[in-house]
């Protein structure tokens, strides 16, 4: 219960960054934006998303966890009536970077406290169920817009984010904060109580032992993250971030209904209705990545997905290189897409947040963290600020073609780095850093 509600800043997560595909339709029509001003509108979140991540370590490790997500949630409200009222481009654009401030706290603070209050035989799962609820926000978005497509209600699609914001509120506050992290306070009574509704009565004090050992080391700064022992896993963070985003995800997720437009879907309608499909297929996947993530491991989903994603964007590319074949090029597109976002919920979705809450060391868990997941929001901006660009200078067929190249380096780099961390405790994987064993060989 607690996973499910910490989770829903996932949903809000999905929701604010999903809803902006089928606005923009009509806030460029609006405005008369040209494609830089919407490149600039749709990016405007992800540049908030890069300034929340760059200090939601330190106020994780400050405020603690729970604090941290009820004061997001507070902030989403905000950014989601202020987007809904936005008079002007540059109102609208300052709404959607709090917005993103938001998500890019949320983005690391929600999976870092899932992980933290979970048995490691389930943290997988239950880290996981953000990752499914960021993709139930991106259906519940498009499903949105498509029934508000009709009247061009933009304003609604943005106000009705402040829904889900509210019940985290809400949720939030009947919880307890995550025992790590209060023991890191030196508040030791209140950690036993927590750790009492997670575990058995009898491993409890040797849970309380292990984490207050993890936390002896002396006082870390900045530096510790460069240590020779800690570097492998920072790599790993940051590797994973960058190919997450330069597989073009994101592209599928703002850009869905622009890109079934290019292939010929003709209406704002039906490019939407095209997308709702997408997403629902995004859910269903990430439902089977979490059931098989502590089953077969991580490793083999981030093969099978990633493999899946450089195939599906080589297709991709094929069909917008023979666009003459325009009823053909409908139904090749949309299978492409699909079998993409599939590969994609299965693989590098959940596992990029799930692996950034187990590798790091506990006393900077929140700093390396925070670094991957900047790393992550800032090539994601990257991306959303570029495509319709590139699309332009490079053509259709090319720039998807690229997509799939950076695929295939995302396979080799998991081959080369990434350990397999099923069923291993946290303080095990930290052992396993501090005596410097390499930590591919983790799972081994």
């Amino acid at each position: 219960v607690t996973a499910a509600v910490a989770a829903l800043a996932g949903l809000l997560f999905g929701y604010d960054t999903g809803v902006i595909s089928g606005a923009i339709l009509y806030i460029k029509d609006q405005f008369a934006l040209s494609p830089a001003a919407e490149e600039g509108v749709v990016s405007a979140v992800l540049l908030g998303a890069v300034l929340g991540a760059a200090f939601s370590g330190a106020l994780a490790d400050y405020y603690g966890r729970r604090r941290i997500l009820i004061a997001m949630a507070v902030l989403f409200s905000i950014g989601a009536i202020g987007s809904s009222a936005a008079a002007g481009v540059g109102m609208l654009i300052l709404c959607r970077i709090l917005i993103g401030i938001a998500i890019g706290v949320s983005s690391y603070v929600a999976p870092l406290y899932i992980s933290e209050i979970s048995p490691p035989d389930k943290r997988g799962a239950l880290v996981s169920l953000n990752q499914l609820m960021i993709t139930c926000g991106i259906v519940v978005s498009y499903l949105v817009d498509y029934m508000l497509a009709g009247s061009h209600r933009w304003r609604w699609m943005f106000a009705l984010g402040a829904v889900p914001a509210l019940i985290l509120i809400a949720g939030m506050l009947a919880l307890y904060d995550s025992p790590r992290w209060l023991i890191s306070k030196n508040r030791i009574k209140e950690a036993r109580q927590v750790l009492k509704h997670i575990m058995k009565q009898g491993q409890v004090d040797s849970e309380v032992k292990r984490i207050d050992e993890s936390l002896a080391i002396k006082k870390t700064t900045w530096k510790d993250l460069l240590q020779p022992w800690v570097r492998p896993a920072l790599i790993v963070g940051m590797g994973l971030a960058f190919f997450q985003q330069v597989t073009g995800i994101n592209t599928i997720i703002y850009y869905a209904p622009t890109i079934f437009q290019y292939a010929g879907f003709t209406s704002n309608k039906a490019a939407i209705f095209a997308t709702l499909g997408v997403g629902v297929v995004n859910v269903a996947m990430t439902i089977v990545a979490i059931w098989l993530v502590d089953r077969v491991g991580r490793k083999p989903l981030l093969f099978v997905g990633m493999t899946g994603m450089t195939i599906s964007l080589a297709v991709l590319g094929l069909a917008f290189k023979m666009s003459v074949m325009s009823e053909t090029l409908k139904i090749v597109a949309m299978l492409s897409v699909i079998v993409y976002i599939a590969s994609f919920a299965i693989g590098l979705g959940p596992i990029f947040w799930l692996m950034i809450s187990e590798i790091y060391p506990l006393k900077i868990r929140g700093r390396a963290m925070s670094i991957a997941t900047v790393t992550n929001w800032g090539f994601n901006m990257i991306i959303a600020a570029t495509f319709l660009t590139l699309i332009n200078k490079l053509g259709k067929a090319n720039t998807f073609w690229l997509f799939a190249l950076l695929s295939v380096g995302g396979i080799a780099f998991c081959y080369f780095f990434v350990p397999e961390t099923k069923g291993h405790s946290l303080e095990k994987i930290e052992q396993h850093l501090r005596h410097n064993k390499s930590l591919r060989t983790l799972g081994t």
